[in-house]
Parts: structure tokens; sequence; C-alpha cells
């Protein structure tokens, strides 16, 4: 489970955001802050892996928040959930290290793929101690990826992202097996994704057969793909 803390003036929206961090899954909301000052205070005394933290403060700017967490003796992730919009404020977060920059009001999907891709890299980074270009372009990938409304439900960016990064760096067409395996997915999610980028004309399907009767599909980019 990926501790969370939730920083917002507002206490109605607070407990939205902890409703939200629950229905995700993986997460679990050990605290509810609603100044900088008691975010500080419950950040040093729970000790989360993530804050989900707004700028607009009565006390302080989350920004001065956010500094004071990245310098802090526990590693802390902090992703951005604000209605700022000015490009300094955006700038400053991305300098300060928020990993997500969600603005207000957004849908619960948008909140959900913001979640889902931060959990997938941490997820991955917990997997191995190295890791070379093409992983980490992976990696960077997930936290690049963006809102999943255009995607078919149970289907994220993040995800979809992952499974196009693995076909692109291989150099002959792939099974789903191989795809999972790269992937670090099941063979029946690779196939899923698969197959939905073959429905959009972003994958290549071609037939290899093997024992009699038993053909397998094998998967490759597409070169009008995107990217």
């Amino acid at each position: 489970m990926i501790r969370t803390l939730v920083v917002d003036d507002d206490f109605r929206v607070a407990d939205l955001h902890r409703l939200y961090a629950e229905r995700v899954g993986g997460f679990e909301v050990v605290g509810l802050a609603h100044t900088g000052a008691e975010a500080l205070k419950l950040a040093d005394h729970l000790g989360p892996d993530l804050v989900l933290l707004d700028i607009y403060l009565p006390d302080m700017s989350g920004l001065d928040v956010l500094r004071a967490l990245r310098q802090g003796q526990r590693p802390v992730d902090v992703i951005a959930i604000t209605a700022a919009q000015d490009v300094a404020t955006i700038r400053a977060a991305m300098q300060g290290g928020s990993v997500h920059y969600l603005i207000k009001p957004f849908a619960f999907a948008a909140f959900r793929e913001k979640l889902q891709s931060y959990a997938e890299v941490l997820a991955r980074l917990g997997q191995s101690a190295t890791a070379n270009q093409v992983e980490v372009d992976r990696l960077y990938g997930l936290l690049r990826t963006g809102p999943d409304e255009d995607l078919p439900k149970g289907l994220s960016t993040a995800t979809r992202d992952l499974v196009v990064s693995v076909l692109r760096s291989a150099s002959e067409p792939l099974s789903a097996s191989d795809v999972a395996r790269a992937a670090g997915l099941s063979r029946v999610t690779a196939r899923r994704y698969l197959e939905y980028l073959a429905d959009g004309g972003s994958v290549d399907i071609t037939m290899q057969y093997g024992a009699p009767g038993r053909p397998e599909h094998r998967y490759r980019l597409s070169s009008t793909a995107p990217g």
C-alpha cells in the first residue's frame, strides 16, 4: 500500500480526494491536512510515501511545503493538485520535484491515471537496483501520460504507452507472452492492450505457425504508429 497524505484547505475537497485515492486501489490515506504547517507536521509524524498537495493554503504556499518536504530526512513524493494554472507556479512545482500536476476541477479518470502511473513507476523502481536507457525511457514515459478518457474502460494510458515502448524497442515481432514478460504484465492484460492497439492501426499482427493447429499471433509496431 502507498501511504498517502492529502493536503487541501477545503475540508470537503480533502475528504473527496481521500475517497478518490481509496477508490484507485493500492493507496492508503493516512492523514488529512488543511494548512501548510499541519501538512509538514503530519508528514514528519506519519512518514507518508506520497503527498497530494494543494498549492493555495491559508498559512503558506504549497510550493513552500513542497520545498520543505524535499529537504526532509525521509524521501516523499508529491503530486500537486490545485486550481493554480499560471506558468510560474507550474514551473516552480516541476523544479521542486512534483511528479504530477493536476489542475482542478478534474474528472476522477484523470485523478486515477495520475495515481496509477505513479504506482507503476514506484513498483518498477523497486524491481531492480539499476536500469538501462530503454527502461529509464519507459519509467519517464509512464509519468508523461495523459488522461484515460479516450480509452476503453479498464485500460490506462500508462500501461498502453508501456506496451508501445516494448514493441518499439523490439527488433522482431513479439508474442503476447513476450510483451507481458518485458512489460511486467500478465499475458491476458498484454494481449488486451495489443488487440486494442491493433484495432486502432498502431500495431500490425502476423501469424506464426508452430504446433499443428496452434498458430500464434505476433505483434509489431506499425510504421504509421504515432511517436
